[in-house]
């Protein structure tokens, strides 16, 4: 960021290997980047001192009012991701500055550009977040911190990526084989049985995959 060239750190993204019709592409996120662009980041919450008050409702037997208040901040965490990328598009990087959707139109995401998730079906890798966390200083900045499972807390909260190509689209990865496994690993210097371990809801270990 300070125009030394200095790396801070590398995203790695997972592409899609079932059979396709011919002609049909298998994405991956890397493909909405040009040689020479941008990727952002955010990371927010609305979760910040609620959790005191969900124990005293739970301590007073009030379940309801408990799983109302989780309900409402998981809600308000997402309002203010979509909010933010709503800022981000016609105000911080500007690529949609005349920009004006209605609720419905928001809600169907006919807005360009996609924010997808650390744990989501474009990119199911959680260890992501480790990545985005260190790049945006997420947990100094927010009060978001990391579990050892990679979960967020406090858990009303988002975080993802920004990607603003025209084309770029939310897909399903689905699932995997070993060989991009072991070429990640490799490119990321980790252990193939640690990567296996986070991917393995996605990792199948017999070719081909079908659609």
């Amino acid at each position: 960021p300070d125009g030394s060239g200095e790396v801070l750190d590398t995203v790695h993204f997972l592409r899609q290997q079932n059979r396709k019709a011919e002609g049909q592409p298998n994405f991956c996120l890397a493909d909405f980047l040009e040689e020479e662009d941008y990727i952002g980041g955010f990371a927010v919450t609305t979760g910040i001192g609620m959790d005191p008050h969900v124990k005293a409702f739970e301590a007073a037997h009030d379940d309801y009012n408990a799983i109302m208040l989780k309900a409402l901040a998981d809600r308000l965490a997402e309002a203010f991701a979509e909010y933010l990328h709503a800022e981000v598009r016609r105000r911080y990087w500007g690529y949609a500055a005349d920009e004006t959707l209605s609720n419905e139109a928001l809600i169907s995401e006919k807005y360009q550009g996609i924010r997808p998730a650390p744990g989501y079906p474009a990119c199911p890798d959680h260890t992501g977040k480790e990545v985005l966390f260190k790049i945006l200083h997420a947990t100094h900045h927010t009060g978001i911190t990391l579990t050892e499972s990679l979960a967020m807390m406090p858990t009303a909260a988002v975080s993802g990526w920004y990607f603003a190509h025209p084309e770029s689209r939310y897909f399903g990865l689905g699932k995997i084989l070993m060989d991009q496994v072991e070429d990640m690993a490799g490119r990321r210097g980790m252990e193939v049985a640690s990567l296996k371990k986070w991917l393995s809801p996605i990792l199948v270990e017999s070719a081909p995959v079908s659609a």
